[in-house]
């Protein structure tokens, strides 16, 4: 299957670099598959952004699933990441909202044939964030983007993974997360065989 690996962190020493992307990248291709890589902080982001956006929606449409990497800052993905739906997953290429009555319209999907995989790293422990923010990052992701370019599945919620404390967990809890993301990966890559 064709591999779009996005991944949203600038500093190539993080955990969300050096453990989850690498981790993902190395998995798919010591199994054979394609792959091929969006790395957001190493593109420039110079405006015009013509051409790189352009690049981008060429690998959207190219690949067979995604998998997207970031982590979150002040309760979002990172800038580039945004800047990536925004200007990426955009009306008339992701979706287009298709008008119910005068006033109110639905988006419909144009990549929900996609198969996406998430992982974002939170600084944070889940309890806060789970209860008082009620999990309004994975929320909005899933439901505020995910939902109008690739539709409502299940599948959108269980496989965005979210990764609490990172910079305070000890190294094999650390190792554990990565142990998560291997094991994600092989599911994916048996159910294509």
């Amino acid at each position: 299957m064709k591999n779009l690996v996005i991944i949203g962190h600038p500093d190539q020493a993080s955990f969300c670099y050096n453990g989850i992307f690498k981790t993902v990248k190395e998995n798919l291709e010591q199994s054979g598959e394609d792959v091929e890589v969006i790395d957001l902080y190493r593109d420039s982001f110079t405006r015009p952004r013509t051409d790189v956006i352009s690049k981008y929606k060429e690998l959207v449409t190219w690949s067979d699933r995604i998998y997207i990497i970031s982590p979150v800052w002040w309760f979002r993905l990172t800038p580039r990441m945004e800047i990536f739906f925004d200007e990426v997953l955009t009306p008339g290429f992701a979706y287009q909202f298709v008008n119910i009555t005068k006033l109110y319209a639905y988006p419909k999907p144009f990549l929900k044939d996609k198969k996406v995989r998430t992982y974002v790293t939170h600084g944070a422990p889940a309890l806060p964030v789970k209860i008082l923010y009620l999990n309004s990052v994975k929320l909005r992701l899933v439901m505020g983007v995910y939902s109008f370019v690739f539709g409502w599945k299940l599948s959108l919620f269980t496989k965005t993974k979210q990764f609490w404390s990172v910079p305070f967990v000890s190294d094999a809890k650390r190792k554990k997360y990565l142990e998560t993301v291997r094991k994600d990966i092989k599911k994916d890559i048996k159910k294509t065989r």
